[in-house]
């Protein structure tokens, strides 16, 4: 029997890819990609300025340019803080920005109806998330670099920090976009539970400064562990464990990428 006669005879909705569909996963995240490089200037090197903003206002307005924190330099404790945040905000905003304007344009049945099983949905998403995220990062840190001098102490430990946090946060965007029906209720999402746990997860200040009870809410905030091991991998000081924060992020990587499946098998809130 010949291989057409195999794919003839096979029952309607069998699966004709194997395992993975290796060709559908590569063409989501091609889009993904292609998605935010389009407007790369808006995408790309609009966080630098971003971060560049951060940077003066908090070294040089508060700071003054000779403040130490931790025994560092206040720049160069603020850079990986800065760099970290920069990275998941738009990690967040890649996945969930794809999935409400293709709910709200009703495209997103082309994502839908070509035979990808949900795993391959969020793998196709997440790259798309990890990709904007390594670019921004090589962005960032190129300035930091040439600016300040300042470059990873342990660069294995700092991308592997970048890399959690743009699963963590693509994987929060999915499920943000997943669950919101209109754009109104994604700036909701992110304007009062991505923003405040970025801005207090210790990017801008040591914790250790803090009363006891609000140390104790930091401690409880996944984001002040990626922070923290960004830091970590680029001066090597940090709050907390190191091995510590890898724990913690991994295992809420683990239960946001799980919640983001669960859903996408579902099919809540996916159609337009």
């Amino acid at each position: 029997m010949t291989e057409i006669d195999q794919i003839i005879r096979r029952p309607m909705g069998a699966r004709r890819f194997g395992r993975i569909n290796w060709l559908g996963l590569r063409t989501l995240a091609g889009r993904e990609i292609s998605r935010f490089m389009s407007v790369w200037q808006q995408t790309i090197f609009a966080p630098l300025m971003t971060a560049g903003l951060f940077v003066v206002v908090f070294s040089v307005a508060l700071g003054r340019g000779d403040r130490e924190v931790m025994g560092l330099p206040y720049l160069v404790f603020l850079g990986p803080g800065i760099l970290m945040m920069t990275v998941i905000q738009n990690s967040f905003a890649n996945t969930s920005s794809s999935i409400i304007a293709s709910k709200m344009q009703g495209n997103i049945i082309d994502t839908l109806m070509p035979p990808l099983s949900a795993g391959e949905i969020l793998a196709g998403y997440l790259t798309g998330a990890v990709a904007r995220a390594a670019l921004v990062s090589l962005v960032i840190g190129s300035g930091m670099a040439l600016l300040i001098g300042q470059l990873p102490d342990h660069p294995v430990v700092a991308a592997l920090f970048i890399l959690l946090g743009a699963l963590l946060m693509g994987g929060l965007g999915m499920i943000g976009g997943i669950m919101a029906q209109k754009f109104d209720q994604m700036a909701a999402i992110t304007n009062f539970i991505v923003t405040p746990l970025s801005f207090l997860s210790g990017t801008f200040y040591s914790i250790e400064a803090l009363p006891p009870l609000f140390r104790a809410i930091s401690h409880a905030n996944p984001i002040f562990y990626l922070i923290d091991g960004a830091r970590y991998g680029f001066t090597g000081v940090s709050d907390s464990s190191p091995v510590l924060g890898f724990a913690v992020c991994a295992g809420s990587v683990l239960a946001v990428c799980g919640l983001a499946l669960c859903l996408l098998r579902s099919g809540y809130r996916m159609k337009p």
